[in-house]
């Protein structure tokens, strides 16, 4: 079976706000198949589901930032209201509002994206607690690819510094 979203769409569509990893309702309705105003409306008819760990509205700070991230959110920037945002938990409580064959498909497509950006950091540290457990054991004249190694980890780990004023 071919998927409906590619794995990777979805993963860019990902990003962290508030230590969090969200999609904003926007992309959601678009992969969906429906207006963002239609998937809004079906949220708000059913916000006992959305505690604010499976759904939350962003600020117009975090607004100018997601613009920022993803460039097709542009628009945003004018719009009377700021998006809605949904972490892996909301995601997951959209299948039970949202009953077609497309948004089944679509949060199958969705939680996996979210599960292999979870394995992934699980796999990063990992292989960093290894490479101390080696540096631990080895002697000096390994240390050198040891810090160029942890050097590596760092990099990926340090946040990236935010766009603006």
């Amino acid at each position: 079976m071919s998927t409906l979203i590619p794995l990777e769409l979805i993963e860019r569509r990902i990003f962290v706000l508030r230590g969090e990893k969200v999609l904003v309702d926007r992309h959601l309705a678009e992969m969906y198949g429906i207006e963002t105003r239609v998937f809004n409306q079906a949220v708000k008819r059913n916000l006992e589901r959305f505690p604010s760990e499976f759904m939350f509205q962003v600020t117009k700070e975090e607004r100018d930032q997601v613009i920022t991230v993803c460039d097709d959110l542009a628009p945003l920037k004018y719009a009377r209201t700021t998006p809605y945002v949904f972490t892996e938990y909301g995601v997951a409580m959209l299948s039970s509002i949202l009953k077609s064959k497309r948004a089944i498909q679509v949060n199958i497509e969705i939680i996996k994206a979210f599960v292999q950006l979870r394995n992934m950091m699980i796999s990063h540290k990992n292989m960093k607690k290894k490479i101390e457990e080696m540096e631990a054991k080895y002697d000096e004249q390994f240390q050198v690819v040891f810090q160029a190694l942890r050097q590596l980890l760092d990099e990926e780990e340090k946040p990236k510094r935010k766009i603006g004023f």
